[in-house]
């Protein structure tokens, strides 16, 4: 018999943890998906192709732009044009389905070769463009000085924009 601790038995509750988040999440975004339609429904749009697919996109992704689901559209409708994405983009913030205030995303790959990936505006006038390399550094040994990063790797970074009623953040 299996000690309850056995690297098998670990393995198997693993599994069945992930396969239960994974069909939770599959269930969470087909929940979300027939909201979208029932709104876009109610509020008199067809149900294209191509809309389903621009929602799958969204709902599966974590897009940080219009351009970023474009791309990933093109992959498999390469007749879909990116004002068909910055269309839908706006008509699902119209029915409150997503807010772009809260499409940021910062990538952080310690691989990535992009140049003028991060522009920081200093209060002085000071512009500062950082590569994806130097941002990842910076950021890096940011949470490395303030004891958050103690040999963990960043897996991704994200960013809000300032939700508050004072102009000045």
């Amino acid at each position: 018999m299996e000690s309850l601790f056995s690297a098998a038995v670990i393995a198997g509750t693993a599994e069945g943890i992930v396969d239960i988040r994974v069909e939770s999440g599959r269930h969470q975004t087909q929940m979300q998906r027939d909201m979208i339609l029932s709104r876009l429904r109610e509020k008199g749009c067809r149900i294209t192709k191509q809309r389903l697919h621009l929602i799958d996109i969204i709902l599966e992704n974590e897009c940080s732009s219009c351009k970023e689901i474009f791309y990933k559209a093109l992959e498999q409708d390469d007749t879909l044009g990116v004002a068909t994405v910055y269309r839908m983009v706006n008509l699902l913030e119209e029915i409150g389905a997503i807010s772009r205030k809260n499409m940021y995303k910062v990538a952080y790959s310690e691989n990535c070769m992009m140049e003028d990936a991060c522009t920081i505006v200093l209060d002085d006038g000071t512009v500062h463009r950082l590569s994806a390399r130097n941002w990842n550094s910076v950021v890096k040994a940011g949470l490395k000085s303030c004891g958050y990063l103690e040999g963990q790797k960043i897996a991704s970074v994200s960013i809000k924009p300032c939700e508050c009623e004072k102009q000045e953040c």
